[in-house]
C-alpha cells in the first residue's frame, strides 16, 4: 500500500482526476490510497470533490496564521499524521518554506514548460508569449517557486489562431494525463 496526500486550493479538477485514476487502484504490484486531501481555502469547490470520494478534507486556512512558517508547521503535521509517503500539489497556491520542503517529499504540477512562466499566471503568460508550444511540467518541490528538479514535461504545438480557451483546455488535458502517470512512477521508485 502506497499512501499519498493531495494538496489543493481551488476547483479541485486535478484532485478529482487523481482520485478517479489512483485512489484504491493497483499499479505495479501496489495499491494507492489517498490518505489525506488538504485545502487552504475554506470555500474551495474541490472540497466537495474530496467528500464525494468519501475523504473528509483537512482544511487549514492560511489566513489564520501569522506567517508562512506557522502555516507550514500545521501542514507538515497534518501530512505526517496521515502517513503519506508522497504529497502531490495539485493546484495548491501557496509558497512553501523550508519547514515544508525539508520535511515532506512532494511533487508539483505546473501548467507551463518550466523554467519558463513560473507562478500563478503561467497559462496566460505562456499563451501570450511568442512560444510555439505550450505544455505542463511535473517537478519536485523545493524552496524556490516552481524551481525543483523536473521529473517530466509534455507539450503541444501552439497555433497562432488558437483561442485562449482552447489553449487552456489543452493544458488541462495534458495535466490530467501526465500527473497520475508520474505519481505512479515516483511511487514505483523510478524517480528519487
Amino acid at each position: 500500500m502506497k499512501k499519498i496526500a493531495i494538496l489543493f486550493s481551488g476547483n479541485g479538477t486535478n484532485l478529482d482526476n487523481l482520485l478517479k485514476n489512483l485512489h484504491h487502484k493497483k499499479f505495479n504490484g501496489f495499491k494507492i490510497e489517498v490518505v489525506a486531501t488538504i485545502c487552504n481555502v475554506p470555500s474551495a469547490k474541490g472540497i466537495e470533490k474530496s467528500r464525494s470520494f468519501g475523504i473528509k478534507p483537512i482544511i487549514i486556512n492560511h489566513k489564520e496564521y501569522k506567517n508562512r512558517e506557522e502555516f507550514d508547521v500545521q501542514l507538515v503535521d497534518a501530512i505526517k499524521k496521515s502517513g503519506a509517503e508522497l504529497t502531490i500539489l495539485a493546484g495548491f497556491m501557496r509558497f512553501l518554506t523550508p519547514i515544508f520542503t525539508k520535511n515532506i517529499k512532494a511533487i508539483n504540477l505546473h501548467p507551463s514548460i518550466l523554467p519558463l512562466f513560473k507562478g500563478g499566471h503561467a497559462i496566460e503568460e505562456s499563451y501570450e508569449s511568442d512560444m510555439k508550444i505550450g505544455g505542463v511540467t511535473v517537478h519536485y518541490v523545493n524552496e524556490e517557486l516552481d524551481g525543483g528538479s523536473i521529473i517530466a514535461q509534455q507539450c503541444f504545438q501552439k497555433d497562432s489562431k488558437m483561442s485562449f480557451e482552447t489553449y487552456e483546455k489543452k493544458i488541462h488535458e495534458l495535466e490530467y494525463k501526465l500527473l497520475p502517470e508520474i505519481v505512479i512512477e515516483v511511487l514505483s521508485k523510478k524517480f528519487l
